[in-house]
């Protein structure tokens, strides 16, 4: 008479398993969808980009370390961490980045070695500068009482230290806005999220190490 009930019982347990997983699997891509929403917003204002970027990978790391899932107000309320202390490097680093673009655009349609020579080098500064500031932004994240003074080596050590993280962190870089694609929005949602996320989970792994 028991063996009835104890057949039922092991669909809907699976059943709930299955939704459960599920449901994990639905936050996986749900909270990066909000960070990055919220970094879009926040990136109106263009050279806040970067105290921007730190505020969502310290959002995504409370979600994953502590389980606060108000990810999208959470980016809102790291930012005011993060604002002052990095405006100064986002200052510096957008124009930077835009005078490495305009000595690109500028020299491409020149001949000769050292016009080569040129294109590559800033081209070369255009690509390090990402898995860079992904760096900058996982580790202030990790240490938010930090300041630019501990966060910026740290980053330096996270990128450059290990060629596997910083080759990880510039393919995610890369590769999210492809893959992202089959999401709505994807790219503007997840180009910034996603390659946090990822530092987030190898900053992780190197600390337990």
């Amino acid at each position: 008479m028991t063996a009835a009930p104890a057949a039922g019982r092991a669909p809907a347990d699976r059943s709930r398993r299955w939704s459960q997983t599920f449901l994990g699997w639905l936050e996986w891509l749900a909270h990066p969808v909000a960070a990055g929403a919220a970094f879009a917003i926040l990136c109106l204002g263009v050279v806040t980009w970067l105290p921007a970027l730190a505020a969502t990978s310290h959002a995504l790391r409370a979600w994953r370390a502590d389980g606060e899932g108000r990810v999208f107000t959470g980016v809102f309320r790291a930012f005011g961490t993060y604002w002052r202390p990095l405006l100064g490097h986002a200052v510096a680093s957008t124009a930077g980045l835009a005078l490495l673009v305009v000595d690109v655009v500028f020299l491409v349609g020149r001949t000769g070695p050292g016009a080569l020579v040129l294109v590559m080098l800033a081209l070369g500064l255009l690509v390090a500068s990402v898995p860079y500031h992904l760096a900058l932004a996982v580790v202030a994240a990790a240490r938010p009482d930090g300041s630019v003074r501990t966060w910026a080596p740290g980053a330096l050590w996270f990128a450059f230290g290990s060629v596997p993280r910083g080759t990880a962190l510039l393919g995610a870089a890369v590769a999210t806005p492809v893959f992202s694609l089959v999401v709505p929005a994807g790219p503007l949602l997840l180009c910034a999220s996603v390659p946090v996320l990822v530092g987030l989970v190898i900053l992780d792994q190197t600390e337990d190490a």
